[in-house]
């Protein structure tokens, strides 16, 4: 099979898609495969671009990329239909986090294209990204969601206490990596919260903070993995948490009761539904310390280095990292929405 993995990007998430993508080469050349590897900024990667490029290092901090941004878009608008390894693939592997790679602006392209590729599709990747429409389509297929409102400047620290209570969790509408994430105690951090996420960002989300457990849920096709959960050393699952070793616990399968963990699984498999996800995601929730379940957001491309949830969840479910990989390739091939050719 020959795969291209569409990579980097122009997001603060850039080197989180690298680590993935890295993983992936791997795994996918190890079962036999031909992949060749594609920057969205800057194109095909030779083999010493991949060496620098592709290492699992991640950093402790978002990288700047604001100079990026006009080279990916010269990219997706005239040079990647022109580039074989995307032309001329089976399947193209996307390893992109938030900005144009999550979103749905590179869905849009590869349909045109006309090259199956893994994930959902462009509406859906779309509906995913942007926060307050997901909580609004969650909210309506029954599930249940933290409270929350789009924040125009400038926002009052009246509103929040009236519809929120404090603390209060202040973030980008369309990012992930809990990049531009803020947990705002009281009035005093709010504006210092508003300006981190508004640099991320235009739109701007308060949502109520749900104390207790963070749990995960992965879709691969339309089967739910085993429920995961996050002890994270912060107090969010923070991006400091997420990539650096050592710095949360992650246990699968979750030690939860057989009850709550197929509650759990039932609601991630709607709200995958209720966006039209397609050939895998990753659903995270967090439980109240009453017993609340309350879905945070669905990761349409979730992380996919071999420590990342997805994986691990998989792993759980007796499915190793290459086979998950094969899987996924296989997923988009097969018509279903998260393909170029799908509904």
């Amino acid at each position: 099979m020959r795969v291209g993995v569409l990579t980097g990007g122009a997001s603060a998430e850039r080197t989180v898609a690298f680590a993935g993508a890295a993983q992936i080469v791997e795994a996918l050349r190890g079962r036999g495969h031909t992949v060749t590897v594609v920057d969205t900024v800057t194109g095909l990667l030779g083999p010493a671009d991949e060496r620098r490029l592709l290492t699992t290092a991640v950093g402790r901090e978002p990288p700047a990329v604001a100079e990026l941004d006009e080279r990916e878009r010269a990219m997706l608008s005239n040079g990647l239909a022109s580039l074989p390894a995307v032309r001329d693939a089976d399947v193209l592997f996307l390893c992109l986090h938030a900005g144009r790679g999550e979103g749905g602006t590179l869905q849009a392209v590869l349909d045109v294209i006309g090259v199956p590729y893994t994930g959902s599709g462009a509406l859906a990747s779309a509906l995913a990204m942007d926060k307050d429409l997901a909580k609004r389509l969650f909210r309506a297929a029954g599930v249940p969601v933290p409270a929350w409102f789009m924040a125009p400047p400038p926002v009052a620290p009246e509103d929040v206490t009236t519809a929120l209570g404090w603390p209060v969790i202040v973030k980008p509408s369309n990012m992930g990596s809990s990049v531009g994430m803020s947990l705002v105690r009281n009035a005093e951090g709010l504006d210092a919260a508003v300006t981190l996420a508004r640099a991320y960002d235009a739109e701007v989300m308060a949502e109520q903070f749900v104390p207790g457990r963070e749990l995960t849920v992965g879709v691969l096709g339309d089967v739910p993995l085993p429920v995961g959960e996050i002890i994270p050393k912060h107090e969010l699952f923070d991006y400091e948490c997420k990539y650096t070793p050592g710095m949360s616990e992650e246990i699968f399968p979750a030690k939860v009761d057989t009850t709550l963990a197929r509650q759990l699984q039932e609601l991630a498999l709607t709200a995958h539904r209720a966006l039209k996800l397609g050939g895998y995601s990753r659903v995270d929730f967090r439980l109240s310390p009453e017993g609340d379940i309350f879905c945070l957001e669905a990761n349409t491309l979730p992380g996919m280095t071999r420590t990342s949830l997805l994986p691990q969840a998989a792993r759980a479910a007796g499915i190793e990292f290459p086979e998950l990989c094969e899987r996924i390739c296989r997923l988009a091939g097969g018509g279903n929405s998260g393909s170029a050719r799908g509904g």
